[in-house]
């Protein structure tokens, strides 16, 4: 399974965000701790146990030389601001729907076990309202859906909580109320479900519904469709 990225506090967001306004975003950039003390307002030490945090975390690679160093924001890092973008966006913009589009593709059938798991599927029930279908519907997002998706990460989540059997522990997942549509067709009680752990990168959606999405909406690989997902 995927490692769980470590959470940057309220600081080293700030770091990260200085860096990337000096140029580090775009490629390597040349700064010495001083003046990442001076942009921070803190002291020379504080700057450098947040680069090291930083570099630890993997938001960032950095070539220590004779008169400073030279630092990268990975694409993790980069990650993490357009969350913190996408947080401020929704503030003054006021969108309150996210659409991203895509295609239907074939899973790789561990939604179908892992829905059905008593731990899980007693919270679908008390949280959503209803019980999955044992499966999810698989989409590959377009290029521009998958950019759009770290607004998600400004999106308040139903959180399933992870749990322990006697031989394992699961973690979490993150439900978010969504809409399929397909042309004129429109199911509306679905939800994005994007697991703490999962095999699948950014450019790869599941979704849980009451019933089999392939069925209800005549669905095969291919299939272009949109979700909406409210914000």
């Amino acid at each position: 399974m995927a490692e769980t990225r470590r959470v940057l506090d309220s600081a080293e967001v700030l770091t990260l965000k200085h860096l990337a306004l000096v140029g580090a975003i775009d490629g390597e950039q040349k700064l010495s701790c001083a003046a990442l003390a001076d942009r921070l307002d803190a002291s020379t030490q504080t700057a450098s146990r947040r680069l090291q945090q930083l570099e630890e975390g993997g938001f960032i690679t950095r070539e220590v030389v004779s008169d400073g160093q030279w630092i990268t924001i990975t694409d993790d890092g980069a990650r993490r601001l357009r969350c913190e973008y996408e947080s401020y966006r929704r503030i003054f913009e006021y969108d309150d729907e996210l659409v991203l589009a895509g295609e239907v593709t074939s899973g790789m059938g561990e939604g179908r076990h892992y829905i059905t798991l008593p731990g899980y599927m007693r919270q679908f029930q008390n949280k959503l309202g209803y019980e999955p279908f044992p499966g999810t519907l698989n989409v590959d997002l377009t290029d521009e859906s998958i950019r759009a998706r770290t607004r998600l990460d400004a999106v308040e989540p139903v959180v399933i909580e992870g749990w322990e059997s006697d031989d394992r522990t699961y973690g979490p997942a993150y439900c978010y109320p969504a809409a399929v549509t397909l042309e004129e067709e429109h199911y509306e009680k679905a939800h994005v479900i994007t697991p703490e752990r999962t095999h699948h990168g950014d450019d790869h959606l599941e979704l849980i519904a009451p019933e089999r999405l392939r069925d209800t909406l005549a669905l095969e690989d291919g299939t272009e469709v949109a979700i909406h997902v409210t914000q």
